[in-house]
């Protein structure tokens, strides 16, 4: 277990690290374009960091709102409260808030900004049809999401994507529309590399943030297994999402990344760019583990 939760962490880094080299590429480039000369761009850049800091600050509000999460006490659920207190403690981690959405389908999430200003949310269908111990296989994970800082590192990851797909928009008009460097051979060479970075940077950026969703997934499995010492328990919540599962009542795009397992619904194609792995491979990765123990 503790070689997985290794390698997904070096992985992590290098693929944050890659897109954080990709975005300062794409402002040199575009910079070098432009040669300063309007603070359109500028302008730009302050308002997509303005942004960053809302969804640092304000995203987990969000997602909790959109997704029509109603947060818990005790008392309403004694059995959610007590499974997550009691793994918080084992993780030695503050206790998180904890909101129930009113979902047949079975999934969770955690967001927030860091330990001390987390959330975990699972929704009816999960306590619906989960055991216990598949209960707390399921909640180890998001615990280790916290644990982890993934609930940041998704929202940064989000967040870098937002912006890099703005300053591409915005080189992509100032290119038809003028506001480069004279007309020349250096011009020309930076108005071809511009253009095709700024087709490509959205997809490229996308790209980057579903490898980094995916490497979180797996973490925090490795985690999550860890924290409970029993593997087995989330490879069978796992298997049962599998053969009964169902997406979300209500589809949202923009959160689905933080989620146990996809809420959306599968069209071919697209689970190409899912930001989970496949939950066949997750079980099998958990079943090593539990051999390896």
């Amino acid at each position: 277990m503790y070689s997985d939760i290794a390698s997904n962490k070096r992985k992590t880094i290098f693929i944050m690290l890659f897109f954080s080299v990709f975005l300062v590429a794409m402002v040199w480039l575009f910079d070098k374009y432009l040669n300063g000369g309007t603070g359109v761009f500028y302008g730009a850049l302050v308002g997509a960091g303005l942004y960053v800091i809302f969804t640092y600050y304000g995203g987990a509000r969000m997602a909790l709102a959109v997704n029509g999460a109603q947060e818990i006490e005790k008392k309403d659920n004694p059995r959610l409260w007590r499974t997550v207190e009691n793994l918080a403690i084992t993780d030695g981690l503050p206790m998180p808030k904890v909101f129930i959405m009113d979902d047949p389908s079975p999934n969770a999430f955690a967001t927030g900004r860091d330990p001390r200003h987390a959330t975990v949310c699972v929704t009816s269908g999960l306590l619906d049809i989960m055991n216990d111990q598949e209960l707390q296989g399921v909640l180890a994970h998001e615990l280790g999401h916290v644990k982890n800082y993934d609930i940041r590192v998704n929202m940064v990851a989000f967040a870098l994507t937002a912006v890099i797909s703005l300053i591409a928009d915005i080189v992509l008009r100032l290119t038809f529309f003028g506001g480069g460097r004279d007309n020349n051979e250096d011009n020309q060479l930076f108005l071809i590399l511009g253009l095709v970075a700024a087709i490509l940077a959205p997809l490229v950026a996308m790209l980057i943030q579903l490898a980094v969703s995916r490497q979180r997934e797996y973490l925090a499995d490795a985690t999550g297994a860890l924290t409970t010492r029993y593997p087995e328990g989330l490879a069978s919540a796992l298997q049962k999402i599998k053969e009964t599962g169902k997406p979300a009542r209500h589809q949202n795009t923009a959160t689905a990344h933080m989620f146990f397992v996809n809420p959306l619904k599968a069209h071919g194609i697209t689970n190409l760019f899912s930001t989970h792995p496949p939950i066949d491979d997750r079980i099998a990765r958990l079943q090593h583990m539990e051999g390896h123990a």
